[in-house]
């Protein structure tokens, strides 16, 4: 079957309207008559123009060389992308430790500077991201992405500098935490709406599911590269690692290919947000997912930020303890990684995101009130692969709903939801637990968080219908 329409009805051959000649897989025009030259020589070099473009962007791979599990890593610029982001978050999460080792020790141990910083560098995502996603639908993408992420390095080695040189502060440190999450608050939408571009359609579950793998990974692997970093060079040392990481997202911004982006039809930035919500809102099962992601990451997600509090004091563990729970859940977000990259594209969506979410909810409860540290790893285990499955699913459904020319607002209004209410939600329980126990304040959030689960479920056909 010829790869063109026809386009000359007196052609010899109606499905194909003249002898072409393939050009790396690219069919151009070749042999035949010169009136026909004449007339198709336009719409064929437009046509043949996006299929070498798209035949760039999406090259073929040998199927044998990536197991069903990992299929989108034959995609070469997801390849180059995913490799970059995995060393880049490795850099990330040595860094964290070693900003939360530096702030202890400017302050002499002090939790109330440790949590000023941990705001300051989280907080940018919830009034920052939106403007982050209007601004990616309007350049591109790589481009984009090659400022902040050039930005956080510079940041890192800056920190790096302040450290070696022993005249840092816990307020500059403060103030490039801010800035970092500023940088970082921008880069998450563009990073989202880019991950389909390069991928075929087929594999983009399986992406996103590679996507949170690396991600978690990189939680496990970058703390424990830290400690070791810390203790042959010092926070300093930590600091220039995370800055050279950089350098590897960068390069692989630098060398993937995929189809040009149109240019955004120019409008004010609160007219492009405007027209951002209004796309979502008008979208049922896009509005019913935004909800779901806000109440879960209001109301559940901060409980991981609890979780010191739960191993020295209900649990008796210490640190070494507490190192089990965090590994335990993320050994639990690398196997639910595994699982949605495994099964492919997931049936029955909305009963997976609303069942998996209230099942996390729930063993978030039973964790608030167990004593047996076992049990509590077992949980922890649970927790963390029930997370990545919700929200790994609600992840590609909001990308396979939106239109490109959306995509970037719209994965910034799930990215503010998603990491800026969590801060929120942190305050929420710290107040709570003035009045009431911890476990009880926690408990009660989370068990609110799966009713409302549940009852989305339950009235909302458009979860439901989604799949």
């Amino acid at each position: 079957m010829c790869f063109l329409p026809c386009l000359d009805a007196h052609s010899p051959d109606r499905n194909c309207p003249a002898a072409y000649t393939k050009v790396q897989g690219v069919p151009v025009l070749g042999a035949g008559r010169e009136s026909d030259k004449e007339r198709l020589n336009p719409r064929l070099e437009v046509a043949a123009a996006d299929a070498v473009t798209v035949a760039e962007a999406f090259p073929v791979e040998t199927p044998s060389r990536f197991p069903q599990i990992v299929r989108a890593l034959r995609n070469p610029n997801f390849r180059l992308f995913w490799s970059g982001n995995f060393l880049s978050n490795i850099g990330t999460w040595m860094q964290n430790v070693a900003q939360g080792w530096l702030v202890l020790t400017l302050t002499a141990n002090s939790a109330f500077w440790l949590g000023v910083v941990g705001f300051a560098g989280s907080i940018p995502f919830l009034f920052f991201t939106l403007f982050g996603g209007v601004i990616a639908d309007r350049v591109d993408k790589r481009r984009l992405l090659l400022v902040t992420q050039s930005t956080m390095m510079i940041l890192a080695f800056l920190l790096a500098a302040l450290a070696w040189f022993q005249v840092v502060t816990v307020w500059e440190v403060a103030v490039i935490a801010f800035l970092n999450g500023t940088a970082m608050s921008m880069n998450q939408p563009s990073y989202q709406a880019l991950v389909p571009r390069l991928v075929k359609r087929e594999d983009l579950t399986n992406a996103i599911a590679l996507n949170a793998g690396q991600y978690n990974m990189s939680r496990i692997l970058g703390p424990t590269l830290g400690g070791y970093a810390m203790v042959l060079m010092g926070v300093a040392g930590n600091f220039f690692l995370n800055g050279l990481s950089f350098l590897a997202v960068l390069w692989a911004l630098t060398r993937i290919r995929y189809p040009e982006e149109q240019e955004a039809r120019q409008e004010s930035m609160l007219s492009s947000l405007r027209a951002g919500l209004g796309y979502v809102r008008g979208r049922p099962q896009m509005f019913v997912l935004v909800w779901m992601i806000g109440v879960a990451s209001l109301l559940t997600i901060p409980f991981i930020t609890f979780i010191p509090y739960f191993a020295r004091t209900q649990l008796g563990v210490g640190a070494s303890g507490m190192g089990w729970l965090f590994g335990a859940s993320g050994a639990g977000a690398v196997l639910g990684a595994v699982t949605v990259a495994w099964r492919g594209n997931i049936r029955n969506r909305g009963g997976v995101i609303a069942f998996s979410g209230a099942a996390v909810m729930a063993v978030v409860v039973i964790f608030c009130y167990t004593h047996f540290f076992a049990l509590s790893v077992f949980l922890m285990l649970f927790e963390g692969y029930g997370m990545i499955l919700t929200i790994s699913s609600v992840n590609v459904a909001m990308q396979t709903l939106s239109s490109d020319a959306m995509r970037g607002r719209v994965m910034s209004i799930y990215g503010t939801c998603f990491l800026g209410l969590p801060p929120l939600g942190a305050l929420l329980a710290g107040e709570l637990s003035r009045h009431i126990p911890t476990a009880h304040a926690l408990a009660a959030m989370s068990g609110v968080a799966m009713v409302v689960f549940l009852g989305f479920y339950t009235f909302s056909p458009a979860l439901r219908e989604l799949d």
